[in-house]
Parts: C-alpha cells; sequence; structure tokens
C-alpha cells in the first residue's frame, strides 16, 4: 500500500515541507507532490471520515482511469517477411500496404519494432539439398602459430 495517511498526517498535521515528507518516507518529492495536490483536488477533509480506509481513500486519489484502448491490428508477419524478400519491396512499403489496409495501425517506427521483435523469433535455417557425391564442399584451414608462447589457432572455413 502507499503511505498516504503517514504523508498526510506529516503534511496537514504537523505542517512538514515536502522535502522533509519525502526524507522521512523515503519517497521522490516529485511522489510526495503528487499525492498531496491529489488530496487537495479530492475535497476530502482532514481529520478523514472515520467511514473511509486507506482502500478508499486510495480509490478517491487515484481513480482508474479509462479503459485501456483497443490493441492496434498487427499484420501476419510471415507474409511480411515474405514480401521482404523480393527484390524493390522496402518495409516503407510493406508499412504503407498495412497502413491502407489498417488506418488505425501502428506507425512507421512502431511498425518496424514489432517487425524485429517478430523477426528475432524466428531460427535462420539454411537448408541445401543435393544427392549425395552430387556436390563437393571445399574447406580452407587456416593454422598459426605465435612464436613465442606456441600458441596454436586454428580456423576452418
Amino acid at each position: 500500500m502507499r503511505p498516504i495517511l503517514e504523508l498526510l498526517r506529516l503534511d496537514v498535521g504537523q505542517h512538514r515541507s515536502v522535502r522533509q515528507i519525502a526524507a522521512s518516507l523515503g519517497l521522490a518529492r516529485s511522489t510526495v507532490a503528487d499525492y498531496l495536490r491529489r488530496f487537495r483536488e479530492s475535497g476530502l477533509p482532514w481529520p478523514l471520515p472515520a467511514d473511509l480506509d486507506e482502500v478508499g481513500l486510495e480509490a478517491r486519489l487515484f481513480p482508474s482511469g479509462p479503459a485501456r484502448q483497443a490493441i492496434r491490428p498487427l499484420p501476419d508477419w510471415a507474409t511480411v517477411h515474405a514480401e521482404h524478400r523480393q527484390p524493390g519491396v522496402t518495409r516503407q512499403l510493406l508499412w504503407l500496404e498495412y497502413k491502407a489496409a489498417h488506418p488505425d495501425g501502428y506507425q512507421y517506427t512502431q511498425f518496424c519494432a514489432h517487425y524485429a521483435r517478430w523477426r528475432a523469433t524466428i531460427d535462420p535455417v539454411l537448408r541445401q539439398e543435393y544427392r549425395a557425391g552430387e556436390r563437393v564442399f571445399q574447406e580452407q584451414i587456416f593454422v598459426g602459430a605465435l612464436g613465442a608462447s606456441h600458441y596454436l589457432y586454428v580456423e576452418a572455413t
């Protein structure tokens, strides 16, 4: 729970400054000032009515905000990814198509951020299908030795 009652007691009852209250309760000065502003705007008297408990006080000072906005529609990222691989197709073009279909959708920056988050979840895979003996894969090996310590470094590419 928030220390609202103690904060109000220190402010109204003992006439402490915002700085002193913040130091006493271990809160930021801006938080203390915000709580006091909310109390003054609520029109509640001091001392508080006996039937008002901490939960009721918090509900009066911090009323629930408007209902959360509907989540904006997201495109099918697999389709976007497949189209993005085609030559000449840019993210800007894909976003313009998305905005044409969903005028209330995300703006370009958020579209790119959501796409990047989705792209990070896919596993990059390179599959090479061939019959045995059909292809030859050549590897190069680099071997280096440090003179004084005789440490070896080997890398195959």
